[in-house]
Parts: structure tokens; sequence; C-alpha cells
């Protein structure tokens, strides 16, 4: 009876499994609407990403023979009528090898190798054709070391609403995330790492957005905020009782930039004295506050009428210039913002510009702000913020040593902003050293 009994369960076995695995894909097609509506990355998880990557495995060999990105195993080997040699089938053609797929939460990314003679050029022409054969919002391909493409597919436009984590706590110190980037993945500002950011937009673009998410994230740290606004103060005044200090004109601008040279020099001192090579060696007790300065249009302070604005503008040129080569170990952090920026400010530009290794350009109104922000970065990127369009206020380009991304700003109004300024006022440092005189 035992032997019976066991062929018994065995035949009864893929049949249950069977029934299991028809009863889950029901449910998941039942469920699927609302699944997808309240939990997104869970749906593409479970249910978008093993359907798109069974297409990308089917359709990789005649999409690549599409693309002109396969090579014939014998290139001197004459083919006609879809008859080789004695009615033997044509060899299949050599096509990039494909790596694992990997999912995102929004989409997927995997390593191509490609084959002698191709260059990442060639995959980055293909990008719209596999985005329409795998069904797909976008792909874009990006060089990952020599002779090895990296792809990243996105099924849906993230930017179109960008759905960001609140932030519980002051999180990590010296970095905020304000938006989404288009693979899915959260936009994230580290100071620590890329320390000086240069974010250019024009009117009603989202600079002012980026800003306010960026302060908003600021404000519950333990970190000191600066202002520089030379129109008055109309944008940044609004966080002012969370600033250490605010100059409002360029008068002002020039004292406090000086003062802020004073203060770093003094860091450098205190570090050479503890024989540390930044602040971050320094004990919890010794190490000073972090300051991150905010300057709001930057033009303001290098446009000139007469001698007198000359000397001011070179004064706070050469003050940043400083700044930016000094700050990013003692603690001194900039974020230069501006609707234009162009080498006809003068030379103190282009020189700010170098050492500013963090830029986020939004849609501009002429073409060599674009360029001054991405140029030299990267030609890719600069195409990439030339094409965005007035409605798509938030979305920028954002670029660095490491590459570049498509991200949009999580919508901060100044409302909103200015009540995180007001409900951690408490946390706002006292640096006497930092008093402007109105």
């Amino acid at each position: 009876m035992e032997p019976a009994s066991a062929a018994s369960a065995g035949e009864t076995w893929p049949g249950w499994v069977l029934v299991m695995a028809a009863v889950l894909v029901s449910g998941l097609l039942l469920a699927g609407p609302a699944l997808r509506r309240r939990y997104p990355v869970a749906w593409w998880l479970l249910c978008g990403f093993p359907a798109v990557a069974f297409r990308v495995v089917q359709t990789w060999r005649p999409l690549m023979a599409g693309c002109g990105l396969a090579v014939s195993r014998r290139p001197a080997l004459t083919v006609v009528s879809g008859l080789v040699g004695k009615g033997a089938s044509p060899p299949q053609p050599r096509v990039p090898r494909r790596g694992l797929i990997r999912p995102t939460s929004g989409g997927f990314v995997l390593l191509v190798r490609s084959l002698p003679g191709q260059v990442p050029q060639d995959f980055v022409k293909a990008a719209p054709a596999m985005a329409e054969s795998w069904q797909v919002h976008a792909v874009r391909v990006t060089s990952w070391t020599p002779g090895v493409v990296r792809i990243v597919a996105s099924v849906a436009d993230p930017l179109a609403d960008p759905r960001v984590p609140k932030q519980r706590g002051p999180g990590h110190l010296l970095r905020v995330t304000v938006g989404v980037l288009e693979t899915g993945a959260a936009w994230v500002v580290d100071l620590r790492r890329v320390p000086h950011w240069l974010i250019v937009g024009a009117t009603r673009s989202g600079k002012s957005t980026l800003i306010n998410a960026l302060v908003a994230g600021l404000a519950p740290q333990p970190v000191a905020l600066v202002g520089i606004d030379c129109k008055g103060g109309m944008e940044l005044s609004l966080y002012e009782p969370r600033l250490s200090a605010l100059a409002t004109n360029r008068e002002q601008a020039v004292r406090l930039l000086a003062a802020l040279v004073d203060l770093t020099l003094d860091r450098m001192t205190l570090c050479r004295a503890a024989r540390v090579r930044n602040i971050w060696g320094l004990t919890d007790k010794e190490r000073p506050v972090p300051v991150v300065v905010i300057v709001d249009e930057i033009a303001e302070l290098f446009l000139v009428a007469n001698r007198s604005e000359k000397d001011e503008a070179h004064a706070a040129s050469t003050a940043l210039i400083r700044l930016a080569q000094l700050g990013a170990a003692l603690g001194v952090f900039l974020v230069v913002a501006g609707q234009r920026v162009g080498s006809d400010l003068g030379p103190g530009v282009t020189a700010l510009r170098a050492q500013l290794g963090g830029r986020v350009c939004h849609r501009v109104a002429d073409p060599g702000t674009a360029e001054m922000a991405l140029g030299d970065l990267n030609p890719d990127a600069l195409k990439a913020a030339q094409g965005i369009f007035p409605e798509q206020a938030g979305t920028a380009v954002l670029a660095s040593g490491d590459g570049w991304e498509r991200a949009r700003s999580h919508l901060i109004t100044e409302a909103e902003a200015e009540a995180v300024a007001a409900e951690y006022v408490h946390l706002t440092p006292v640096l006497s050293e930092l008093h402007v005189e109105p």
C-alpha cells in the first residue's frame, strides 16, 4: 500500500502546483489595478518586471540585428534567398552579450558587453528602438567601463508625478532628498559628497522650488544657513528666522563674504593645531557647525555700472572663489543660483563655475547659461537640458563628475518652506562673526 500511496502523491503534486499557480495569477490579475495604484513598486516587482524581462529576453537578438548591432559570424559568406551551401540554415549573427536584468523601483538596469568595433554611441542611437520594442517609457544608455555599456529603462515617467518619501527626523547630516530622478530613485543632494552646487533656471522653471526643498531639508539639521539675496531679500527673506545671516544688497554681501572667508581661515588654524586635515577629523565637541551659503541670483553680484561697483563685484567674486576652494574641508558649502550665468558677467564667473562640482540646469532663456552650467561636464547633458519645455516646470538636468541625470524637484511651496524655517528657528546657530550691519 505504501508504494501505491507514494505514487498517488507524486501524481497529484504537479496538479496542486498548477492550481496554486493559477490562483496566484488570478489574484494578481484581479488585484492588479488597485495594487498598481496604491503600491506601484510592489506591483512592478510582482507583475510588471517579470513580463518586461521576458520581453527583453525574447526580443534581444532580433532587436540587436534590426539596430545594426549584430555582426555576421562569417563576414565573407554570401547568403542567397536564405540558403547557404546545400540548403543549410544561415549561421546566427553574433550579438552583444547581455548581462543579468536587475529590477529597480521603476524599471530595470542591465550591462551589455559590446562587440569589437562598437562604441557606446551605437547603443545610444538604438535607445528609442529598445524602448519601443520593450514597451517602456524611456531607455538611457551610458558608458560603464571600456567595452561595457549600461542600459537603464524606465517603465513610466517618474517625473510626471514625483513621489518623494517624507523625511523622518533630521536624517543624515548635509544630505537632503529634494525630488526624484528619471530612474525613479530619490534625488539626493549630499553636500558631504558634492560640496558646491550651481543651480540655473529661468523664471518659473523650478529653480526656487528646488531651493525651497533644499532649505526645508536642511532646516531640521544642526547646520548654519547663510543667505545672500541682492534683490532686496525678496526670495531668501522667507527663511530669515532660520538664517544665521542674510545680506540683501551687494555692499552687505561683500562684507558677509569677507567674514565667511575669515571664518574659514580660523577653522583652518583650528584643524592645523589639532593635526587633522578637515573639520570631520575633530571631535564632536571641537567641530564647528557646518555652514551652507545660499546665493540667489548670482548675476546681481557681478553686474557693474561704475568703478565702485566693479571693485565690489571683484571683491565678491574673489571671496566666493576662495570659499569654493577652501570650504569643503572646513565645513563651508556653496549653493549658487541664478536665472542667467554667462561669461559676459566677467572672468570671475568662469573661475567660480570651475569650483562648483554639482550642476543643476532647469529650462533657461538663453543657450549660453546652459552651456556655462553643463557644457564643460557632458555634451549629452547639455542637449537634454536644451530639450526641457516650458510646461515641464521643476524638471532639470543635474550633472557632476559622476555623470548626469534628468530629475524633478519635489513641490515645496514658499509657504511650506517658510513654515519649516519657523518651526526649526530654535536650531539656528548664532555666529556673531557673521553679523552684517544694515
